[in-house]
């Protein structure tokens, strides 16, 4: 687990092996396992101790990477332990990845606290990946109890991404091909159902300048890699009846076989855009039909409080025959969580590992998520792409985002 600036950090050791899905039925990838609920613990600490260990918990095994982060509180009554005097205020953020232990310990450091003085210990917000249980408990100066103790063991590191499968493509300048629907060596610039997508409530259609002449380049190479570029359109132009203003820009590889997969990893590297309304993603579907979807990576710049620079996210959706049965993932503040920033100002690598049993996300070769895996069996295609969800002016910052390099292993 990482962290930024003054956050310190819960206790955290060793690899587990065990699989708690092993034998869960996923219905052929249209059930998951319910979320665990995230709770705080009180907490007892000798008068004389210089840390207190404070407990977060998991109401049971959970199918995936859970974040939360927590801060100490101040007490409220006339025991009451004061930052700065009886304790050390303290940020942290707490990791449970799947087959972790349901109890880790966040470490408080006492300065001189007297019997009786208490402080808390809450969340600041919902946990990331679970539900909310108690979010907030009372840590305790107490000479005639038993302290709490360190969790100590079982929680594992998390992983560094490495392809250890066939390189079976590899994105460049010269191979780098696409048409208005694709083949097996070039990309599709259309979804597999068409140029619109309706259903999400976007605003932009993806362009072709082949089709729609006249209009600004959609896709280029530039010295820095692949631009997709999204515009808003000097002309309205219609596509099934429906006039759009904005101009959405895709690589989709659902006729490209060189670019399909089963088990590996797929990794992009890529400097996002800035644009409020853009929604730049990542993400992968399979060849059988939508749903299962997995998502790498999704900018919801549609969204107020999106945070292109810092925020990431995570999800895979369930279902068969066009039908979705659930959605799981998360939105993660990477910076709070791990340190990780600068998401437009730079090339970073985005990459996930499908293997029989677990799906892994990372950022510059870090592990950010992980989920239990309900696709078995299933193949898949990349899609990359900057979609336009607004009706604003839609000229702020940069709606572009540059793909450096992509290349897919297959296991």
């Amino acid at each position: 687990m990482g962290v930024l600036g003054p956050l310190a950090t819960a206790t955290a050791a060793t690899t587990s092996t065990t699989n708690s899905f092993a034998t869960y039925d996923f219905a052929n990838g249209t059930r998951l396992p319910e979320k665990a609920t995230l709770s705080i613990g009180a907490a007892t600490f000798q008068p004389d101790a210089s840390v207190a260990y404070v407990p977060v918990k998991l109401d049971h095994a959970t199918p995936n990477t859970v974040i939360a982060r927590v801060i100490t509180v101040n007490g409220t009554d006339a025991n009451k332990a004061i930052s700065g005097y009886q304790y050390k205020a303290t940020e942290a953020v707490v990791v449970f990845r799947p087959n972790d232990p349901l109890v880790q310990t966040v470490a408080v450091p006492i300065l001189s606290a007297a019997d009786g003085q208490q402080f808390s210990l809450k969340l600041r917000e919902a946990p990331w990946g679970a539900n909310q249980g108690t979010a907030s408990a009372t840590v305790t100066a107490n000479a005639s109890a038993t302290p709490t103790p360190a969790a100590t063991s079982g929680f594992r590191n998390a992983r560094t991404f490495r392809n250890y499968g066939a390189l079976q493509y590899e994105m460049t300048k010269d191979t780098m091909h696409w048409s208005p629907t694709g083949w097996s060596d070039a990309w599709s610039t259309q979804l597999s159902h068409g140029r619109a997508q309706v259903a999400n409530g976007e605003t932009g259609l993806y362009l072709d300048e082949t089709l729609y002449p006249g209009v600004e380049a959609p896709l280029r190479y530039t010295d820095e890699g692949l631009v997709f570029h999204t515009q808003k359109l000097a002309s309205p132009i219609t596509y099934n009846g429906t006039a759009y203003n904005y101009g959405s820009v895709v690589l989709s590889g659902h006729n490209t076989t060189s670019t399909q997969i089963g088990y590996g990893q797929y990794e992009w590297v890529a400097k996002m855009p800035s644009r409020r309304g853009s929604w730049p993603a990542f993400w992968l579907i399979s060849t059988s039909g939508w749903p299962p979807e997995i998502d790498v990576y999704e900018g919801f710049g549609y969204q107020s409080y999106w945070d292109f620079d810092r925020h990431i996210s995570a999800t895979i959706h369930g279902g068969s025959g066009g039908v979705r049965s659930f959605q799981n993932g998360v939105i993660i503040q990477a910076e709070q969580a791990y340190g990780m920033s600068g998401l437009t100002q730079g090339y970073h690598r985005y990459a996930v590992d499908i293997g029989p049993e677990y799906i892994t996300w990372f950022l510059d070769g870090r592990e950010v998520y992980q989920s239990v895996n309900p696709f078995k069996g299933h193949r898949w295609y990349p899609i990359m792409n900057v979609a336009v969800k607004t009706t604003s002016a839609y000229d702020d910052g940069s709606g572009d985002m540059i793909v450096k390099s992509f290349r897919a292993w297959q296991n």
